[in-house]
């Protein structure tokens, strides 16, 4: 998030794109209502009917994957009204002209035949967002997991710098990450290119600062990606998986060729704190501690870097994550001698200069420090780019709409989207364990139009058979008039009825490489 979680309670504007916020991030909702109730507008963009949409101001179901129409068709008409902040573009921004290019063909006339969102509502939107500064917008997955995830979050970006909504309290672009350390394992260098604080591997400098701290050369060409590994696992250029706090055999696209991979593997290794579906068919299982069994940090979707203290001793044979991969390393000749998790937070900001060098553990206290924090005397950040852009000046990138890989076709002819539902946390290693939890939803579910069920001849509760080019599934409906007809809405989170039977892992963003688990085309029919 380039600003904070208090910040949307100061917002004149909020715009809530791709997200089912209140199911998801049901906290940053609550800041949401907090902002509703002082009188901040709310913009809800949605291929289906959420919660936010009942107390938004300008609420539309655009259909799957069409964001960037969208997002182009509300700049046309800022522009075209001259509410665009001319000032902040010259002195801020580059590449203004090459956006406004692109941005002349995208009449509200012609969004509407991309996204069927009428060319009012449009221009309302455009209006709402534009008139009531600072406006934050807020996304989540239903921005990036599509073959144009990158074109989506660059779109974002485009219509909050044409507003001037960057480096501005209240404002910003601001992403809600999927885990409560997604931030943090990325910052850390969870990623196949680059170094902790997001220094390069390929960077010379910074490649030959951490050989010389790990005592090793280190590569200098990046890794692999997951959706790049599980080809290489398929033509055995990869033999060994190790798998950390991640359920891959049900969170992965396209089920049947993952699981192909998986039983090509000489040796998989699951570490975790429940037997996952990966785990069940591990080779060895390393049993993880929980978050209440040990101390560290995490770093959550406001860049806040927080503490942790261990509540209670691991319970049976758990021990936390870095003393399980500390020992496999020394095991496999390379000493890793740390004696706690504060000693290994004290390696990383010795090396990570601009982000995370003046934290310290004694800093850190309750409430944790926002990056980029440089040295022991700086606040942290609470939003970026007050000032100026990190590259120096914020860039527009000019963005043409491209359908999504899969549309809807004589053979499969309904959109099928996937996502959280409330009680349940991705594939539900964790809260299907609960027994409160999976009471409040203990079973899969397809949510169907009415009219779509009344042509297929079924009910609620009824058996349908759902199919895709990559596989097939039984599953119950549940019948949602929220939901635009042609279009269906399948859960992540059951095993049983598992939503990436249905997905793509061939249909991928060709620089983050996200599969586009937001769109496949299906067929519906009922179950014999």
């Amino acid at each position: 998030m380039t600003n904070s979680y208090d910040d949307l309670e100061g917002a004149g504007c909020i715009f809530v794109i791709g997200s089912n916020t209140t199911a998801c991030h049901p906290l940053i909702a609550r800041r949401i209502y907090k902002a509703k109730e002082r009188g901040a507008k709310l913009i809800v963009a949605d291929p289906r009917g959420i919660q936010l949409s009942h107390m938004a101001n300008v609420s539309v179901n655009h259909r799957m994957g069409s964001d960037v129409a969208l997002l182009n068709g509300m700049m046309h008409v800022i522009c075209k009204n001259g509410w665009q902040a001319a000032d902040y573009i010259n002195s801020r921004t580059e590449n203004a002209e090459a956006l406004f290019a692109v941005l002349d063909a995208y009449t509200p006339e012609r969004v509407q035949a991309i996204t069927g969102v009428k060319a009012g509502d449009i221009e309302l939107m455009a209006e709402t967002y534009a008139q009531n500064s600072p406006a934050a917008l807020l996304y989540a997955m239903g921005i990036t997991q599509h073959t144009t995830g990158v074109d989506n979050v660059k779109s974002c970006c485009n219509l909050a710098m044409l507003c001037g909504n960057v480096g501005v309290a209240g404002g910003g672009v601001n992403p809600l990450r999927g885990q409560n350390n997604v931030q943090g394992a990325c910052d850390m260098g969870g990623l196949p290119n680059v170094f902790t604080g997001y220094q390069p591997v390929s960077d010379a400098d910074a490649n030959a600062k951490f050989s010389e701290a790990w005592g090793r050369p280190l590569p200098d060409k990046p890794g692999l990606t997951i959706s790049d590994m599980v080809p290489a696992m398929l033509d055995g250029k990869i033999k060994a998986l190790y798998v950390i706090g991640e359920n891959p055999k049900l969170s992965d696209p396209d089920w049947n060729h993952f699981n192909h991979a998986l039983n090509n593997l000489e040796l998989l290794v699951a570490q975790d704190l429940f037997l996952s579906e990966t785990a069940q068919v591990a080779d060895v299982v390393f049993p993880a501690a929980s978050v209440a069994e040990k101390n560290g940090t995490f770093t959550n979707s406001e860049r806040r870097c927080a503490r942790i203290n261990k509540a209670i001793e691991p319970v049976g044979n758990a021990l936390a994550d870095w003393r399980i991969i500390s020992r496999l390393a020394t095991a496999m000749d390379y000493p890793m001698n740390y004696g706690s998790a504060g000693e290994i937070f004290e390696e990383m900001r010795a090396l990570t200069p601009k982000s995370y060098a003046g934290m310290t553990y004694e800093r850190l206290g309750i409430n944790g420090l926002q990056w980029p924090c440089p040295d022991t005397e700086h606040p942290g950040t609470p939003y970026l780019h007050s000032e100026q852009f990190a590259r120096g000046k914020g860039k527009f990138h000019a963005i043409e709409y491209q359908d999504p890989a899969e549309m809807p076709d004589a053979d499969y002819p309904y959109f099928l989207t996937t996502g959280r539902v409330f009680a349940h946390y991705h594939t539900g290693t964790m809260t299907r364990v609960s027994k409160h939890l999976d009471h409040e939803a203990p079973f899969g579910y397809v949510d169907i139009n009415p009219l779509d069920a009344r042509n297929i001849k079924v009910g609620e509760g009824d058996p349908v058979v759902l199919s895709s080019r990559r596989g097939e599934m039984e599953v119950a409906v549940r019948l949602n008039e929220k939901l635009p007809p042609g279009s269906l809405f399948l859960p992540i989170h059951f095993g049983e009825s598992a939503a990436n039977l249905l997905t793509s892992s061939e249909a991928l963003d060709p620089l983050a490489k996200i599969p586009e688990f937001k769109v496949s085309a299906v067929q519906v029919c009922r179950a014999s």
